[in-house]
């Protein structure tokens, strides 16, 4: 293989690589607003699911009890939502903001806490081995795009795979379709027997559970380093809120979504390399301040959201009741 071709195929295996979070994200998201329930929470409960999955995966040395223990501490984070918005009939967006303030404060509360005991990924060989990548035999050959899509961690493919769940699940299935009507007209869907305080109940933890589940992919992505300054999830959980827009509401295009944000993101590192790899199409890269790249994803973030805000609601799959407490003496 060739410098060049080389250069191209880590490329294209790191945007796989970095996008997957922002996947669970988006996905958890994207079942939580189908449910007719904003939540601004995502980088908290993210946070939440990572540091609690990776303690409890480093203590039982098992990748499988670190998404357990993800996927339940991040649930817990929409049960306390649901608590206070469907049940107490709290306003979604400052109960979300909450969410995020209390996730990533106990994120630091705990990593700090632990000081000096806190344990380090290569001590934890489950871990390890648990997040080496598997390879896909026979695609994992093929030229170019065989390393870059079918040589991943076994979470990569969970992501994708809960991503195609999600979308068959909303697309196909008579709960997916109540959860819809619910988010769409919550009085009708009451009125034909739906029980909607179970549904969005169990909605909310399971999209706020998949949500941990991204908490959880980041702290192994950052090999469990953690830094009293710096959060693992780095402002992931807000771009994954804008991508359930980008996304159209969709855990299918949510895929092709999170894969243009990691190739912004992913570009940062890998302009120069590029740019030198190819000087006669990719030369100009070098001529790109550093400071942009950085800044791309967020930029994006900001475009998508104004791009949503002029866009026609025809078309749409933005529920209707989106952000509105449900009150059933009004129906």
């Amino acid at each position: 293989m060739n410098d060049s071709v080389q250069v191209l195929t880590l490329f294209l295996f790191n945007i796989v690589l970095v996008n997957i979070p922002l996947l669970y994200g988006t996905v958890g998201e994207i079942l939580t607003e189908k449910a007719g329930s904003l939540n601004l929470g995502v980088e908290g409960t993210m946070a939440v699911g990572a540091i609690f999955g990776y303690l409890a995966g480093c203590a039982a040395n098992s990748i499988s009890v670190g998404l357990a223990v993800a996927f339940l501490s991040a649930g817990l984070c929409g049960l306390l939502f649901a608590l206070l918005t469907v049940s107490l009939q709290a306003n979604q967006n400052v109960t979300g903001l909450t969410i995020t303030t209390f996730g990533l404060g106990l994120y630091f509360f705990v990593g700090k806490g632990l000081g000096d005991r806190w344990p380090t990924m290569t001590a934890c060989d489950g871990l390890v081995q648990g997040f080496a990548a598997l390879e896909i035999p026979g695609l994992s050959r093929l030229p170019l795009v065989g390393k870059a899509l079918f040589s991943h961690s076994p979470l990569v493919y969970l992501g994708v795979g809960i991503a195609l769940l999600v979308w068959w699940y909303l697309t196909f299935t008579r709960p997916g379709l109540r959860l819809r009507a619910v988010g769409e007209n919550p009085a009708a869907a009451d009125s034909v027997g739906v029980n909607i305080l179970l549904y969005k109940y169990v909605h909310l933890v399971a999209g706020s559970g998949i949500m941990g589940l991204g908490g959880f992919y980041m702290a192994l992505y950052m090999s469990g380093s953690f830094e009293g300054s710096n959060c693992w999830i780095n402002g992931y959980g807000w771009i994954a809120i804008a991508l359930v827009i980008f996304s159209n509401w969709n855990p299918l295009l949510a895929i092709l979504g999170t894969l243009v944000f990691g190739f912004f993101n992913t570009l940062q590192i890998y302009a120069m390399p590029l740019a030198a790899a190819f000087p006669g199409a990719l030369g100009w890269l070098n001529s790109v301040p550093p400071h942009l790249f950085k800044a791309l994803p967020f930029l994006i973030t900001a475009i998508v959201l104004v791009a949503s805000s002029i866009r026609e609601r025809e078309g749409s799959g933005q529920p209707a009741a989106l952000g509105l407490n449900y009150y059933r003496e009004e129906r």
